[in-house]
Protein backbone atom coordinates (compact mmCIF):
# COMPACT_ATOMS: atom_id res chain seq x y z
CA UNK A 1 0.00 0.00 0.00
CA UNK A 2 3.16 2.29 0.09
CA UNK A 3 2.28 3.06 -3.43
CA UNK A 4 -0.49 4.45 -2.91
CA UNK A 5 0.70 6.50 0.30
CA UNK A 6 3.10 8.34 -2.24
CA UNK A 7 2.07 11.76 -3.41
CA UNK A 8 2.24 13.54 -6.81
CA UNK A 9 4.63 15.48 -4.98
CA UNK A 10 7.01 13.56 -3.76
CA UNK A 11 7.34 11.90 -7.24
CA UNK A 12 7.84 14.61 -8.93
CA UNK A 13 10.28 16.26 -6.48
CA UNK A 14 12.70 12.68 -7.31
CA UNK A 15 12.55 13.25 -10.63
CA UNK A 16 13.71 16.73 -10.45
CA UNK A 17 16.40 15.65 -8.05
CA UNK A 18 17.90 13.32 -9.83
CA UNK A 19 17.69 15.24 -13.08
CA UNK A 20 19.47 17.88 -11.46
CA UNK A 21 22.45 15.99 -10.38
CA UNK A 22 25.07 18.60 -10.35
CA UNK A 23 27.28 18.59 -13.16
CA UNK A 24 25.51 15.85 -14.94
CA UNK A 25 24.86 17.89 -18.39
CA UNK A 26 21.73 16.17 -18.33
CA UNK A 27 23.66 12.92 -19.22
CA UNK A 28 23.82 9.50 -17.09
CA UNK A 29 26.08 8.64 -14.89
CA UNK A 30 28.04 6.28 -17.47
CA UNK A 31 28.08 8.64 -20.41
CA UNK A 32 29.06 11.53 -18.32
CA UNK A 33 32.20 9.22 -17.00
CA UNK A 34 33.09 8.29 -20.54
CA UNK A 35 32.48 12.05 -21.50
CA UNK A 36 35.37 13.30 -18.89
CA UNK A 37 37.93 10.74 -19.68
CA UNK A 38 37.80 11.48 -22.87
CA UNK A 39 38.23 15.33 -22.72
CA UNK A 40 41.26 14.64 -19.79
CA UNK A 41 42.84 11.98 -22.52
CA UNK A 42 42.70 14.46 -25.63
CA UNK A 43 45.52 16.57 -25.12
CA UNK A 44 47.73 13.33 -24.74
CA UNK A 45 46.31 12.19 -27.79
CA UNK A 46 47.16 15.01 -29.80
CA UNK A 47 50.68 14.89 -28.57
CA UNK A 48 51.08 11.37 -28.82
CA UNK A 49 49.67 10.97 -32.67
CA UNK A 50 51.65 14.18 -33.53
CA UNK A 51 55.15 12.35 -31.75
CA UNK A 52 54.67 9.11 -32.63
CA UNK A 53 51.69 8.30 -35.11
CA UNK A 54 51.98 10.94 -37.29
CA UNK A 55 56.03 10.40 -38.10
CA UNK A 56 54.65 6.90 -38.18
CA UNK A 57 52.65 7.37 -41.11
CA UNK A 58 54.73 10.04 -42.45
CA UNK A 59 57.53 7.13 -42.92
CA UNK A 60 54.70 4.96 -44.10
CA UNK A 61 53.75 7.00 -46.84
CA UNK A 62 57.34 7.47 -47.87
CA UNK A 63 57.60 4.00 -48.84
CA UNK A 64 54.74 3.42 -50.61
CA UNK A 65 52.97 6.36 -52.50
CA UNK A 66 56.19 9.08 -52.03
CA UNK A 67 58.34 6.41 -53.19
CA UNK A 68 56.11 5.22 -56.05
CA UNK A 69 56.23 8.72 -57.24
CA UNK A 70 59.19 9.57 -56.95
CA UNK A 71 60.36 6.56 -59.03
CA UNK A 72 57.97 8.14 -61.79
CA UNK A 73 59.76 11.49 -61.81
CA UNK A 74 63.33 10.10 -61.77
CA UNK A 75 62.04 7.65 -64.90
CA UNK A 76 60.84 10.90 -66.44
CA UNK A 77 63.86 12.86 -66.15
CA UNK A 78 66.16 10.70 -67.27
CA UNK A 79 66.62 11.72 -70.64
CA UNK A 80 68.01 15.23 -68.90
CA UNK A 81 69.90 13.28 -67.42
CA UNK A 82 71.53 11.34 -69.86
CA UNK A 83 71.96 14.76 -71.62
CA UNK A 84 74.27 16.18 -68.93
CA UNK A 85 76.10 13.27 -68.71
CA UNK A 86 76.75 13.57 -72.54
CA UNK A 87 76.97 17.14 -72.81
CA UNK A 88 79.67 17.04 -69.76
CA UNK A 89 82.05 14.98 -71.60
CA UNK A 90 81.43 17.09 -74.74
CA UNK A 91 82.52 20.29 -72.71
CA UNK A 92 85.23 18.82 -70.88
CA UNK A 93 86.99 17.51 -73.73
CA UNK A 94 86.60 20.97 -75.33
CA UNK A 95 88.38 22.57 -72.55
CA UNK A 96 90.92 20.01 -72.16
CA UNK A 97 92.07 20.52 -75.71
CA UNK A 98 91.53 24.33 -75.53
CA UNK A 99 94.04 24.80 -72.64
CA UNK A 100 96.28 22.45 -74.10
CA UNK A 101 96.75 24.66 -77.20
CA UNK A 102 97.17 27.59 -75.14
CA UNK A 103 100.97 27.19 -74.58
CA UNK A 104 101.13 30.69 -72.78
CA UNK A 105 99.24 29.32 -69.69
CA UNK A 106 100.74 28.88 -66.43
CA UNK A 107 100.96 25.31 -65.68
CA UNK A 108 99.71 25.68 -62.24
CA UNK A 109 96.99 28.31 -62.85
CA UNK A 110 94.02 28.28 -60.90
CA UNK A 111 91.91 26.86 -63.96
CA UNK A 112 94.11 23.85 -64.63
CA UNK A 113 94.76 23.07 -60.58
CA UNK A 114 91.53 23.43 -59.84
CA UNK A 115 91.70 19.04 -59.33
CA UNK A 116 94.71 18.84 -56.94
CA UNK A 117 93.27 18.16 -53.93
CA UNK A 118 93.71 15.31 -51.91
CA UNK A 119 90.06 13.69 -51.57
CA UNK A 120 91.11 13.16 -47.93
CA UNK A 121 90.94 16.52 -47.15
CA UNK A 122 87.61 17.11 -47.79
CA UNK A 123 86.03 13.59 -46.12
CA UNK A 124 85.29 9.86 -47.10
CA UNK A 125 82.22 7.85 -47.21
CA UNK A 126 82.07 4.56 -44.97
CA UNK A 127 80.44 2.95 -48.18
CA UNK A 128 83.26 3.07 -50.55
CA UNK A 129 81.37 5.23 -53.51
CA UNK A 130 80.46 8.68 -52.51
CA UNK A 131 83.62 8.66 -50.96
CA UNK A 132 85.77 8.25 -54.25
CA UNK A 133 87.57 10.59 -56.03
CA UNK A 134 85.93 9.08 -59.34
CA UNK A 135 82.85 8.91 -58.21
CA UNK A 136 80.70 10.40 -61.34
CA UNK A 137 77.63 11.24 -59.77
CA UNK A 138 75.23 14.30 -60.26
CA UNK A 139 74.84 16.57 -57.29
CA UNK A 140 72.25 18.97 -57.03
CA UNK A 141 72.53 22.49 -54.99
CA UNK A 142 68.79 23.66 -54.69
CA UNK A 143 69.25 27.49 -54.75
CA UNK A 144 66.61 29.52 -56.39
CA UNK A 145 68.37 32.87 -56.36
CA UNK A 146 71.83 32.00 -56.76
CA UNK A 147 72.58 35.56 -58.56
CA UNK A 148 71.89 37.32 -56.00
CA UNK A 149 75.16 38.30 -55.37
CA UNK A 150 75.38 38.15 -51.40
CA UNK A 151 76.59 35.93 -48.34
CA UNK A 152 74.52 33.39 -49.16
CA UNK A 153 75.55 32.92 -52.53
CA UNK A 154 79.01 32.89 -51.47
CA UNK A 155 77.91 30.00 -49.49
CA UNK A 156 76.61 28.51 -52.40
CA UNK A 157 79.67 28.75 -55.09
CA UNK A 158 82.48 27.98 -52.80
CA UNK A 159 80.38 24.62 -52.03
CA UNK A 160 80.04 23.89 -55.88
CA UNK A 161 83.77 24.67 -56.22
CA UNK A 162 85.04 22.52 -53.24
CA UNK A 163 82.61 19.36 -54.74
CA UNK A 164 84.41 19.86 -58.36
CA UNK A 165 87.68 19.62 -56.42
CA UNK A 166 86.53 16.68 -53.98
CA UNK A 167 84.80 15.04 -57.27
CA UNK A 168 86.44 16.12 -60.23
CA UNK A 169 84.32 13.37 -62.43
CA UNK A 170 80.98 14.54 -60.79
CA UNK A 171 78.21 16.77 -62.71
CA UNK A 172 76.69 20.06 -60.45
CA UNK A 173 73.02 21.33 -61.05
CA UNK A 174 72.06 24.22 -59.55
CA UNK A 175 68.31 24.64 -59.15
CA UNK A 176 67.54 27.80 -60.50
CA UNK A 177 64.95 30.54 -60.99
CA UNK A 178 67.30 32.76 -62.73
CA UNK A 179 65.67 32.59 -66.46
CA UNK A 180 67.59 35.53 -67.98
CA UNK A 181 70.92 34.94 -66.99
CA UNK A 182 72.59 32.61 -69.06
CA UNK A 183 75.61 30.27 -67.46
CA UNK A 184 78.42 32.33 -68.84
CA UNK A 185 76.91 35.80 -67.50
CA UNK A 186 76.48 33.56 -64.27
CA UNK A 187 80.02 32.42 -63.60
CA UNK A 188 81.23 35.58 -64.80
CA UNK A 189 79.28 37.57 -62.03
CA UNK A 190 80.56 34.70 -59.58
CA UNK A 191 84.23 35.13 -60.61
CA UNK A 192 83.72 39.28 -60.11
CA UNK A 193 81.69 39.34 -57.08
CA UNK A 194 83.60 36.39 -55.14
CA UNK A 195 86.18 35.90 -56.60
CA UNK A 196 85.35 32.06 -57.05
CA UNK A 197 86.72 30.04 -60.41
CA UNK A 198 83.75 27.74 -61.31
CA UNK A 199 85.34 24.75 -63.70
CA UNK A 200 82.49 25.43 -66.29
CA UNK A 201 82.04 21.85 -68.01
CA UNK A 202 81.00 20.23 -65.08
CA UNK A 203 78.62 22.87 -63.77
CA UNK A 204 74.56 22.89 -64.97
CA UNK A 205 71.93 24.77 -64.44
CA UNK A 206 68.05 23.52 -64.02
CA UNK A 207 65.90 26.64 -64.58
CA UNK A 208 62.50 26.13 -62.42
CA UNK A 209 59.87 27.89 -63.46
CA UNK A 210 57.45 27.94 -59.82
CA UNK A 211 60.12 30.86 -58.06
CA UNK A 212 57.40 32.82 -57.31
CA UNK A 213 55.60 30.61 -55.17
CA UNK A 214 58.73 31.68 -52.70
CA UNK A 215 58.52 35.52 -53.05
CA UNK A 216 57.03 37.28 -49.90
CA UNK A 217 54.87 39.06 -51.99
CA UNK A 218 52.80 35.89 -53.08
CA UNK A 219 52.23 35.25 -49.63
CA UNK A 220 50.55 38.11 -47.86
CA UNK A 221 49.33 36.84 -44.97
CA UNK A 222 50.93 33.42 -43.48
CA UNK A 223 53.93 34.22 -44.89
CA UNK A 224 55.67 32.00 -43.29
CA UNK A 225 53.38 28.94 -43.89
CA UNK A 226 52.86 30.37 -47.76
CA UNK A 227 56.07 30.21 -48.69
CA UNK A 228 57.34 27.04 -47.03
CA UNK A 229 54.19 25.09 -49.18
CA UNK A 230 55.57 27.07 -52.58
CA UNK A 231 58.84 25.74 -51.73
CA UNK A 232 56.83 22.43 -51.53
CA UNK A 233 55.64 23.09 -55.21
CA UNK A 234 59.19 24.64 -56.36
CA UNK A 235 60.94 21.33 -55.01
CA UNK A 236 58.27 19.45 -57.14
CA UNK A 237 59.12 21.25 -60.24
CA UNK A 238 62.64 21.11 -59.53
CA UNK A 239 62.56 17.18 -59.37
CA UNK A 240 60.43 16.57 -61.70
CA UNK A 241 63.38 18.05 -64.46
CA UNK A 242 66.27 16.32 -62.92
CA UNK A 243 66.38 14.16 -59.82
CA UNK A 244 69.88 14.06 -58.33
CA UNK A 245 72.08 11.70 -56.49
CA UNK A 246 73.04 13.21 -53.94
CA UNK A 247 70.69 16.84 -52.74
CA UNK A 248 71.83 19.93 -50.50
CA UNK A 249 70.00 23.05 -49.80
CA UNK A 250 72.06 26.11 -49.40
CA UNK A 251 69.28 28.55 -48.77
CA UNK A 252 66.88 27.32 -46.18
CA UNK A 253 64.00 25.00 -47.50
CA UNK A 254 63.16 22.41 -44.83
CA UNK A 255 60.16 21.49 -46.55
CA UNK A 256 61.78 20.78 -49.88
CA UNK A 257 64.42 18.14 -48.02
CA UNK A 258 61.87 17.00 -46.13
CA UNK A 259 59.54 16.32 -49.59
CA UNK A 260 63.31 14.93 -51.01
CA UNK A 261 63.06 12.19 -48.15
CA UNK A 262 59.11 11.18 -48.75
CA UNK A 263 60.11 10.42 -52.99
CA UNK A 264 63.65 9.54 -52.24
CA UNK A 265 64.43 8.02 -48.79
CA UNK A 266 67.93 6.48 -49.79
CA UNK A 267 68.89 10.02 -51.24
CA UNK A 268 71.48 11.83 -48.91
CA UNK A 269 70.73 14.79 -48.06
CA UNK A 270 72.26 17.94 -46.73
CA UNK A 271 71.44 21.60 -45.65
CA UNK A 272 73.42 24.63 -44.60
CA UNK A 273 71.67 26.61 -42.62
CA UNK A 274 71.98 30.41 -42.59
CA UNK A 275 69.41 31.52 -40.75
CA UNK A 276 66.47 29.22 -39.23
CA UNK A 277 62.87 30.07 -40.19
CA UNK A 278 61.48 30.48 -37.43
CA UNK A 279 62.94 30.63 -33.44
CA UNK A 280 62.17 31.14 -30.34
CA UNK A 281 63.62 34.86 -30.77
CA UNK A 282 61.44 35.33 -33.35
CA UNK A 283 58.29 34.16 -31.29
CA UNK A 284 59.66 36.70 -27.97
CA UNK A 285 59.89 39.50 -30.32
CA UNK A 286 56.02 39.80 -30.64
CA UNK A 287 56.05 40.29 -27.13
CA UNK A 288 55.86 44.19 -26.45
CA UNK A 289 57.07 43.57 -23.15
CA UNK A 290 60.06 40.66 -23.70
CA UNK A 291 63.64 42.01 -24.28
CA UNK A 292 63.07 41.28 -27.62
CA UNK A 293 59.96 42.77 -28.13
CA UNK A 294 61.33 45.88 -30.14
CA UNK A 295 63.40 44.12 -32.19
CA UNK A 296 62.90 42.77 -35.77
CA UNK A 297 60.47 43.25 -38.56
CA UNK A 298 57.75 41.68 -36.46
CA UNK A 299 58.61 43.67 -33.29
CA UNK A 300 55.67 43.61 -30.47
CA UNK A 301 53.30 42.52 -33.22
CA UNK A 302 51.88 39.95 -30.42
CA UNK A 303 49.33 42.13 -28.88
CA UNK A 304 45.21 41.87 -29.33
CA UNK A 305 42.96 38.70 -30.98
CA UNK A 306 45.27 39.27 -34.10
CA UNK A 307 48.46 39.12 -31.80
CA UNK A 308 47.96 36.27 -30.27
CA UNK A 309 46.55 33.91 -33.47
CA UNK A 310 49.94 35.12 -34.87
CA UNK A 311 51.42 33.67 -31.65
CA UNK A 312 50.02 30.50 -32.13
CA UNK A 313 50.08 30.27 -35.89
CA UNK A 314 54.12 30.63 -35.33
CA UNK A 315 54.27 27.79 -32.48
CA UNK A 316 52.11 25.37 -34.61
CA UNK A 317 54.52 26.48 -37.30
CA UNK A 318 58.07 25.95 -35.31
CA UNK A 319 56.54 22.36 -34.57
CA UNK A 320 56.36 21.39 -38.48
CA UNK A 321 59.74 23.00 -39.07
CA UNK A 322 61.42 21.38 -36.57
CA UNK A 323 59.54 17.52 -38.24
CA UNK A 324 61.14 18.58 -41.49
CA UNK A 325 64.39 19.03 -39.97
CA UNK A 326 64.52 16.13 -38.59
CA UNK A 327 64.35 14.30 -41.97
CA UNK A 328 67.84 15.90 -42.90
CA UNK A 329 71.05 13.91 -42.99
CA UNK A 330 73.56 15.98 -42.31
CA UNK A 331 72.56 19.74 -41.05
CA UNK A 332 75.58 22.54 -41.22
CA UNK A 333 75.25 26.15 -39.24
CA UNK A 334 76.67 29.37 -40.36
CA UNK A 335 76.85 30.24 -36.99
CA UNK A 336 76.81 29.67 -32.75
CA UNK A 337 73.65 31.51 -32.89
CA UNK A 338 72.30 29.39 -35.67
CA UNK A 339 73.38 26.42 -34.40
CA UNK A 340 72.04 26.66 -31.28
CA UNK A 341 68.73 27.61 -32.60
CA UNK A 342 68.57 24.78 -35.04
CA UNK A 343 69.70 22.55 -32.09
CA UNK A 344 66.55 23.29 -30.17
CA UNK A 345 64.03 23.14 -33.00
CA UNK A 346 65.45 20.26 -34.34
CA UNK A 347 67.96 18.48 -31.99
CA UNK A 348 64.77 16.24 -30.26
CA UNK A 349 63.10 14.83 -33.46
CA UNK A 350 66.68 14.11 -35.00
CA UNK A 351 67.54 12.23 -31.85
CA UNK A 352 64.43 10.49 -32.27
CA UNK A 353 65.06 9.44 -35.82
CA UNK A 354 68.88 8.32 -34.96
CA UNK A 355 70.46 10.42 -37.05
CA UNK A 356 73.73 10.29 -36.20
CA UNK A 357 75.63 13.59 -37.36
CA UNK A 358 75.50 16.19 -35.26
CA UNK A 359 74.57 19.83 -36.07
CA UNK A 360 78.19 21.26 -37.16
CA UNK A 361 79.08 24.96 -37.28
CA UNK A 362 80.65 25.12 -40.48
CA UNK A 363 81.69 28.99 -40.74
CA UNK A 364 80.79 30.65 -44.48
CA UNK A 365 83.64 31.19 -46.94
CA UNK A 366 85.39 34.70 -46.65
CA UNK A 367 87.56 36.43 -48.48
CA UNK A 368 90.12 36.78 -45.67
CA UNK A 369 93.13 36.23 -47.71
CA UNK A 370 92.32 37.79 -50.63
CA UNK A 371 91.69 40.51 -48.74
CA UNK A 372 94.98 40.45 -46.67
CA UNK A 373 96.44 40.59 -50.28
CA UNK A 374 94.59 43.14 -51.42
CA UNK A 375 94.53 45.56 -48.41
CA UNK A 376 97.63 47.15 -47.08
CA UNK A 377 97.31 47.65 -42.78
CA UNK A 378 100.38 49.64 -41.87
CA UNK A 379 101.10 52.97 -40.13
CA UNK A 380 101.84 54.48 -43.14
CA UNK A 381 98.23 52.65 -44.87
CA UNK A 382 96.71 53.88 -41.93
CA UNK A 383 97.41 57.51 -42.35
CA UNK A 384 95.56 57.07 -46.13
CA UNK A 385 91.90 56.18 -44.71
CA UNK A 386 89.50 58.50 -45.00
CA UNK A 387 86.28 59.09 -43.21
CA UNK A 388 84.34 56.51 -44.64
CA UNK A 389 81.62 54.40 -42.91
CA UNK A 390 80.76 51.19 -45.42
CA UNK A 391 78.09 48.89 -44.48
CA UNK A 392 77.65 45.96 -46.90
CA UNK A 393 74.62 44.42 -47.22
CA UNK A 394 72.36 42.92 -49.52
CA UNK A 395 68.97 45.83 -49.41
CA UNK A 396 66.57 43.76 -47.65
CA UNK A 397 64.14 45.10 -44.82
CA UNK A 398 66.08 42.81 -42.46
CA UNK A 399 69.55 44.42 -43.04
CA UNK A 400 68.53 47.84 -41.27
CA UNK A 401 69.68 50.25 -43.76
CA UNK A 402 66.62 52.80 -42.51
CA UNK A 403 68.15 52.42 -38.54
CA UNK A 404 71.63 52.76 -40.48
CA UNK A 405 71.15 56.03 -41.94
CA UNK A 406 68.93 57.41 -39.06
CA UNK A 407 71.95 56.94 -36.79
CA UNK A 408 74.38 58.21 -38.81
CA UNK A 409 72.17 61.47 -39.73
CA UNK A 410 72.40 62.16 -35.48
CA UNK A 411 75.87 61.25 -35.75
CA UNK A 412 76.24 63.79 -38.26
CA UNK A 413 74.02 66.47 -36.17
CA UNK A 414 76.62 65.95 -33.35
CA UNK A 415 79.01 67.99 -35.43
CA UNK A 416 82.16 66.81 -33.49
CA UNK A 417 85.49 66.51 -35.49
CA UNK A 418 84.65 62.87 -36.51
CA UNK A 419 81.56 63.69 -37.93
CA UNK A 420 83.16 66.57 -40.01
CA UNK A 421 83.52 65.66 -42.96
CA UNK A 422 82.39 61.48 -42.99
CA UNK A 423 80.37 59.79 -45.37
CA UNK A 424 78.52 56.39 -45.33
CA UNK A 425 78.46 54.28 -48.20
CA UNK A 426 76.17 51.57 -48.57
CA UNK A 427 77.22 48.63 -50.35
CA UNK A 428 74.74 45.97 -51.47
CA UNK A 429 72.99 44.64 -54.31
CA UNK A 430 69.53 44.82 -55.52
CA UNK A 431 68.02 41.54 -56.42
CA UNK A 432 64.53 42.65 -57.70
CA UNK A 433 62.14 45.00 -57.86
CA UNK A 434 61.22 45.08 -54.22
CA UNK A 435 64.82 45.57 -53.25
CA UNK A 436 64.89 48.84 -56.03
CA UNK A 437 62.03 50.27 -54.15
CA UNK A 438 63.42 49.95 -50.80
CA UNK A 439 66.59 51.63 -52.09
CA UNK A 440 64.32 54.63 -53.57
CA UNK A 441 62.97 55.16 -50.24
CA UNK A 442 66.50 55.30 -48.36
CA UNK A 443 67.37 58.18 -51.36
CA UNK A 444 64.18 59.94 -49.96
CA UNK A 445 64.66 59.37 -46.48
CA UNK A 446 68.58 60.75 -46.97
CA UNK A 447 66.98 63.58 -48.63
CA UNK A 448 64.68 64.16 -45.62
CA UNK A 449 67.40 64.01 -43.05
CA UNK A 450 69.85 66.73 -44.74
CA UNK A 451 72.51 64.64 -45.71
CA UNK A 452 72.58 63.50 -49.40
CA UNK A 453 75.98 64.89 -50.11
CA UNK A 454 77.41 62.31 -46.93
CA UNK A 455 75.35 59.55 -48.03
CA UNK A 456 76.91 57.12 -51.10
CA UNK A 457 74.95 54.37 -52.76
CA UNK A 458 76.89 51.81 -54.32
CA UNK A 459 74.82 48.79 -55.85
CA UNK A 460 75.71 46.01 -57.00
CA UNK A 461 79.23 46.87 -56.73
CA UNK A 462 82.11 44.02 -57.97
CA UNK A 463 84.23 42.61 -55.93
CA UNK A 464 87.35 45.03 -56.73
CA UNK A 465 85.57 47.79 -55.69
CA UNK A 466 84.04 46.48 -53.15
CA UNK A 467 88.03 46.58 -52.07
CA UNK A 468 88.58 49.88 -52.89
CA UNK A 469 86.69 50.59 -50.39
CA UNK A 470 87.42 48.41 -47.35
CA UNK A 471 91.36 50.21 -48.22
CA UNK A 472 90.13 53.26 -47.38
CA UNK A 473 87.35 53.58 -45.04
CA UNK A 474 87.76 53.86 -41.10
CA UNK A 475 84.85 51.66 -39.91
CA UNK A 476 82.27 48.92 -40.96
CA UNK A 477 79.12 48.75 -39.53
CA UNK A 478 76.04 46.49 -39.33
CA UNK A 479 72.98 47.39 -38.23
CA UNK A 480 70.97 43.62 -38.48
CA UNK A 481 69.13 42.20 -35.52
CA UNK A 482 70.30 38.83 -35.14
CA UNK A 483 72.12 38.77 -38.09
CA UNK A 484 72.82 34.93 -38.40
CA UNK A 485 76.55 35.32 -39.27
CA UNK A 486 77.99 38.67 -40.82
CA UNK A 487 80.42 38.01 -43.15
CA UNK A 488 80.88 41.86 -43.68
CA UNK A 489 81.66 42.00 -40.50
CA UNK A 490 84.58 39.38 -41.29
CA UNK A 491 86.05 41.70 -44.12
CA UNK A 492 85.62 44.53 -41.76
CA UNK A 493 88.25 43.38 -39.61
CA UNK A 494 90.49 41.34 -41.86
CA UNK A 495 90.62 45.05 -43.42
CA UNK A 496 91.95 46.78 -40.77
CA UNK A 497 88.45 48.46 -40.17
CA UNK A 498 86.79 49.11 -36.75
CA UNK A 499 83.41 47.06 -36.78
CA UNK A 500 80.18 48.65 -35.21
CA UNK A 501 77.26 46.08 -35.24
CA UNK A 502 74.23 45.52 -33.57
CA UNK A 503 74.70 43.60 -30.38
CA UNK A 504 73.43 40.32 -31.12
CA UNK A 505 73.48 37.02 -32.85
CA UNK A 506 76.69 35.92 -35.08
CA UNK A 507 78.42 39.22 -35.05
CA UNK A 508 78.51 39.37 -30.98
CA UNK A 509 78.94 35.75 -30.31
CA UNK A 510 81.47 34.73 -33.48
CA UNK A 511 82.80 37.72 -35.02
CA UNK A 512 83.69 41.03 -32.80
CA UNK A 513 84.82 38.99 -30.01
CA UNK A 514 88.13 39.70 -27.24
CA UNK A 515 91.03 38.53 -28.24
CA UNK A 516 93.89 38.44 -25.79
CA UNK A 517 91.76 39.95 -23.71
CA UNK A 518 91.01 43.07 -26.30
CA UNK A 519 87.95 44.30 -27.93
CA UNK A 520 88.03 43.71 -32.01
CA UNK A 521 85.03 46.11 -32.46
CA UNK A 522 81.69 47.89 -31.00
CA UNK A 523 78.16 45.48 -30.59
CA UNK A 524 76.17 48.02 -29.44
CA UNK A 525 71.78 47.42 -28.96
CA UNK A 526 70.53 50.87 -28.78
CA UNK A 527 70.29 52.65 -32.36
CA UNK A 528 70.46 55.90 -30.90
CA UNK A 529 74.01 54.33 -29.82
CA UNK A 530 75.16 53.34 -33.28
CA UNK A 531 77.38 55.87 -34.46
CA UNK A 532 81.17 56.28 -33.64
CA UNK A 533 81.86 58.75 -30.98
Amino acid sequence: MSHLLETPSDSSCSTHCRDDAPFSFGMESKTLAFTAVAIACTPFAILLGWNYFLPLLFHIFSQTAGKGFGWCLKKGAEGRRSLIVRVTAENEAKFRESKTKDKDSTTGSDDESWENIEGSMVGSSNNGEKGSRDWDGIVGFFHPSCNAGGGGERVLWAAVRATQKRWPNAKVVVYTGDHDVTKEAMLKRVKNTFSIDIHPPTIHFIYVSTRHWVLASTWPHMTLLGQSIGSVFMGLDAFSLLVPDIFVDTVGYAFVLGLSKILFPNMPTAAYVHYPTISTDMLESLNPKAPTGSQGVNAGKGVGLKGFLKRHYWKIFASIYSWMGATVDVVMTNSTWTQAHIQSLWGPRRKQRGREHPIAVVYPPCAVNEIERAVEISEESEKERQKYLVYIAQFRPEKNHQMVVQSFAEFVKTGTESAKAAKLVLLGSVRDDNDSRRVYKLRLLVNELQIKDQVIFQLDAPWSEILQWLGKAFVGVNGMWNEHFGIGVVEYLAAGLISVVHNSGGPKLDIVTEVDGEPTGAAIAVASYFQIR
